[in-house]
């Protein structure tokens, strides 16, 4: 039992802390939670029995549909428009900008340039060392033979073959040449043996190497008589200083005049409850990461797991069309798709890019980051049979976790935890205090009973998959998310009747769901003119829990009438019932 809780408290949290105070959270809840499992492990044997009557208690409770929020009310984004926003926040956004502009003149955002490549062996240096020595040697020999280019460098070797070298070379270098003993020589003699290996290698060169070095005194006259010239270009050259690299994160500018420059500043003060310098901190540490570990090229990357597109996926929006991103951790209950995501380390990287990338396409598919428009998500994260959190993906989900705290700030508009088990409810009374009120305002979590009503709190039912209570469906070629959904709740031992108006020669078509069913369903017909006949549709019949989610039914009417859907709830328990329908005329129906 003790090491069960241990890893309902390394579950707990795990999965609870998207935001900045997550590492608090998560030392916290291990420690009280482990605390309280090695307690009830030391008294097992004493008190099993009634151990497992308060566990059988808080099952029920949590089949009772418990539901547990930070806050009475849903958390309200706040505004990212300047104007709305208070003197000393309007004051905290111009002072970051201008410390982000300075970062970027200075290239504070560039990451730093690699290490040097490791020095060669000791025996390369020694063998060009030697190879030098040996050109140096060769050229002393054959110094008189200006067939190599060696005739600028052969001059430092002796002053006494300095008659020698008019030999080959043009006549016009024979005048220079009293002038040349007091300047040219000396340069030569400065000159270090090993610039004669140097000067060698450039064979094409050596000729204009030849008369740049016995014509100084031209150049000497030529600069200073276009002194004037040479500052006027240099003052032309020298003030051209590269502009500052454009900085983008999410597509959008760290400085300049749009408009969603605000929004992503915003989002880090946020987090940093508006201290400039902290938030102005952690944004240069979101650019440094995302550069170092390659978003850019991550974002069209093949990471070849498809297996892993019903472990984390969008779906819809919710009722303020904020996207809606699903966290399914029971898919993880098959064990060769758990090998694959976290059978080795090189597997477990590959999982942490893949999570990475999908959040990144994410947001620059679905987040406008306009000031009037949709900056942030709902995450809807599903306990149901989720593995325990202490197996080959513990490391890997502590440091996705730490990166998504750290450089995805204020993304999350609302975190909804569904089929929570009773363990997670008690648990998060134990974490509670360790939240910030604005953390806690974002939370809601809720048992298997309440998970469908309570994410029609915030998504319509339209929009929820149907393995979460809802209508949609991937292939559904009847329905879209556009046909709205009426609801309603089926009193106990109360009957519903939902009436659809037929026009002749029209077919209906309809779907119903009834949450946990257990109710009776039947449909019929009635014809608007008296005398007419009614027709069973759909004869009245039981509907187990276990049943077909969804209910779906047409008919084709020849007079106008009405199609009734009934469903009579004989159970003490409230029941609620999803449906939508559409009239189509017999063209639309052909």
């Amino acid at each position: 039992m003790a090491e069960g809780a241990k890893q309902e408290a390394a579950a707990v949290a795990q999965v609870v802390a998207p935001e900045a105070d997550s590492k608090v959270v998560e030392e916290k809840a291990v420690e009280v939670v482990e605390e309280k499992a090695d307690e009830v492990a030391a008294a097992a044997a004493e008190e099993e029995e009634e151990e497992e009557k308060k566990m059988e208690e808080a099952e029920a409770e949590a089949e009772a549909g418990a539901v547990i929020e930070g806050t009475t009310a849903s958390f309200k984004e706040e505004s990212n428009l300047v104007a709305d926003l208070a003197d000393p926040e309007q004051k905290a956004l111009a002072q970051l900008k201008e410390l982000v502009a300075a970062a970027l003149a200075s290239g504070e955002f560039d990451l730093p340039p690699p290490p040097p490549p490791p020095a060669p062996a000791a025996e390369e240096p020694a063998k060009e060392e030697e190879a030098a020595a040996a050109k140096s040697d060769v050229a002393a020999e054959v110094g008189e033979a200006p067939k190599t280019e060696v005739a600028a460098a052969s001059e430092p070797k002796a002053e006494e073959p300095a008659k020698e070298e008019p030999k080959t070379e043009a006549p016009a270098q024979e005048e220079p040449k009293a002038e040349e003993p007091a300047k040219v020589e000396p340069k030569a003699e400065e000159a270090p043996p090993a610039a004669v290996a140097v000067v060698e290698e450039p064979k094409a060169e050596a000729p204009a190497a030849v008369a740049a070095a016995e014509e100084p005194k031209p150049e000497v006259v030529a600069e200073e008589a276009g002194a004037k010239t040479v500052e006027a270009i240099e003052e032309t050259v020298v003030p051209a200083a590269p502009e500052p690299k454009e900085e983008l994160i999410w597509g959008v500018p760290l400085v300049g005049g749009d408009e969603r420059t605000d929004t992503v500043l915003l989002k880090f003060l946020r987090a940093r409850e508006f201290k400039v310098k902290e938030a102005m901190a952690m944004l240069k540490a979101a650019v440094l990461w995302r550069k170092s570990f390659g978003i850019d090229a991550l974002l069209d990357a093949d990471l070849g797991v498809p297996e892993l597109e019903n472990v984390v996926f969008y779906r819809g929006a919710d009722r303020e069309g904020h996207p809606v991103c699903y966290n399914v951790y029971s898919e993880f209950q098959d064990k060769d798709l758990y090998e694959k995501a976290f059978g080795d380390d090189e597997k477990r990287e590959r999982f942490l890019k893949w999570r990475i990338q999908l959040l990144e396409r994410g947001i620059r598919e679905q987040l406008d980051f306009s000031p009037s428009g949709i900056c942030s998500m709902v995450q809807v994260t599903d306990l149901k049979n989720s593995p325990p959190m202490l197996g080959k993906h513990r490391a890997v989900t502590r440091q996705a976790l730490a990166l998504l705290q750290d450089n995805y700030p204020e993304f999350i508009a609302k975190k909804v935890f569904i089929n929570v088990p009773w363990w997670y409810l008690a648990a998060n009374k134990v974490m509670s205090p360790f939240l910030t009120q604005r953390t806690k305002s974002k939370f809601t979590f809720c048992g298997p009973a309440k998970t469908a009503e309570t994410l029609f709190r915030y998504i319509a039912p339209e929009q929820v998959p149907v393995q979460f209570g809802g209508l949609f469906k991937e292939d559904d070629t009847e329905f879209s998310t556009s046909d709205g959904v009426t609801e309603l709740t089926v009193k106990p031992s109360s009957k519903e009747t939902i009436e659809i108006p037929a026009t002749e020669n029209s077919t209906v078509v309809w779907e119903l769901r009834v949450l946990g069913w257990e109710v009776s369903y039947g449909v019929e017909f009635t014809p608007d003119a008296e005398g007419g006949y009614t027709v069973i549709v759909q004869k009245t019949r039981k509907v187990p829990a276990n049943e077909e989610p969804i209910m779906k039914g047409s008919f084709k009417a020849s007079e106008p009438g009405k199609v009734l859907l009934t469903v009579n709830n004989p159970t003490s328990k409230k029941k609620k019932l999803l449906c939508r329908f559409k009239v189509k005329s017999s063209t639309e129906s052909a």
